[in-house]
């Protein structure tokens, strides 16, 4: 191990600096995109791994002004100062030229002492001990000063094996995200069948028009915070992914402080808070979740898939959202969902679709705790590695 400073890992020149702040990029001086305009990167980049993310651009003549400094490249990594601290994303070749926000920062590594994809790992395991000790309980979190970052003291191992260390991560990372993909593919082919057999098939205009509530339910199993088990299984709105029913991601319930729904394994959450944003999916464990997410399950199982190829429809998402209440904050409800007009096709037919999805969805789970279980092997190795209680040989 090498004791040095976080600036040491640096490019000498701008290796980390800091969005410009308000004052240099105005909303007054953003302009319609074009193919000589700079995209100005903002944090739903990184929070959402999406490079096209985003709708605000400067022209050519107001970056070489006053921005060019600010400038996002190929391999840059892009880091979240603010708010949701420390998250990480390295810009792909062939990203949209732009320049970072405020609430960005840029990095770029000195690559004969760091390798990049070590660098990765190890910020993560090394911003919380910075923030942690730096901000203390400050309510409102940010990073440090930048030079309080770059004078700050580590240790590291030589970049040989960094590299090794890196290897081992990143093999993890690649399972995780061939588990994502797999998912992907299979969701996409159930939405497939799905939509061929009763959405564009031509006989449902011969079936008899029913609604969402004749075959489905909403499961209100109220949960008080102080009888929940703090290891309890939770999903929020901030849990659940656009767009994709597996839901990969999700807490404990250690720090809930009102009352929630619980939800049983193969139950359906919808979340009913701004009903556009679709978050839709099966539950791939039993736990409890938000009151602002609906939880609904077939009320028998021939109907299973059925039930779930609507209320991840874009037809009933765009119901919802027509019929929700509120202005700012819309809110849809069991009660109006219910209500949606659907072609209910014989019961044999629908039993015959659930036959066919339910060993996706059993395989989509089984996919998702696998990836559950590399994450957790991934964040218990990352620390050991970096301290040296474990070594690569």
């Amino acid at each position: 191990m090498s004791e040095m400073t976080f600036g040491d890992l640096l490019l000498q020149k701008d290796g980390l600096i800091k969005g410009p702040f308000g004052g240099d990029i105005k909303k007054s001086l953003f302009v319609p995109k074009a193919d000589d305009t700079y995209k100005v990167y903002e944090q739903g980049v990184v929070l959402n791994r999406d490079i096209n993310r985003g709708d605000y651009f400067v022209s050519k003549e107001y970056f070489e002004k006053k921005l060019k400094r600010f400038e996002v490249k190929e391999n840059d990594i892009l880091l979240t100062g603010a708010g949701t601290l420390g998250e990480l994303f390295v810009v792909p070749p062939n990203a949209p030229k732009g320049v970072i926000n405020q609430a960005l920062l840029r990095i770029r590594l000195n690559k004969e002492v760091v390798d990049q994809n070590f660098f990765c790992y190890y910020f993560k395991y090394y911003v919380k001990s910075i923030i942690s000790n730096i901000n203390g309980d400050s309510v409102i979190p940010n990073l440090p000063p930048l030079p309080i970052i770059k004078s700050t003291v580590i240790d590291i191992p030589d970049i040989s094996y960094q590299q090794k260390i890196a290897a081992v991560l990143t093999a993890l990372d690649a399972k995780i995200e061939l588990n994502a993909r797999i998912n992907a593919e299979l969701e996409s082919m159930a939405k497939t069948v799905f939509r061929y057999q009763f959405i564009e098939n031509k006989e449902k205009g011969n079936w008899e028009i029913g609604t969402l509530g004749d075959i489905a339910e909403n499961i209100r199993r109220s949960a008080n915070p102080n009888e929940i088990n703090p290891e309890t299984h939770y999903i929020g709105l901030e849990h659940m992914p656009r767009k994709n029913i597996a839901l990969a991601e999700y807490g404990n319930a250690s720090e809930l402080e009102s009352n929630k729904y619980a939800f049983k394994t193969g139950e359906f959450l919808f979340g009913k808070l701004r009903p556009y944003f679709h978050k839709v999916g099966i539950a791939p464990v039993d736990g409890v979740c938000s009151t602002d997410i609906l939880v609904i399950a077939p009320k028998s199982p021939e109907w299973y898939g059925f039930v779930l190829g609507h209320i991840s429809s874009d037809e009933i998402i765009k119901y919802a959202d027509a019929t929700s209440g509120g202005t700012k904050m819309p809110r849809t409800n069991w009660e109006s969902l219910a209500k949606f007009e659907i072609s209910m096709p014989p019961v044999e037919t629908a039993k015959e679709f659930s036959e066919f999805f339910v060993p996706i969805a059993k395989q989509i789970r089984t996919n998702i705790l696998e990836s559950q279980t590399l994450t957790e092997l991934r964040d218990w190795l990352l620390p050991m590695l970096m301290n040296g209680q474990i070594t690569v040989s």
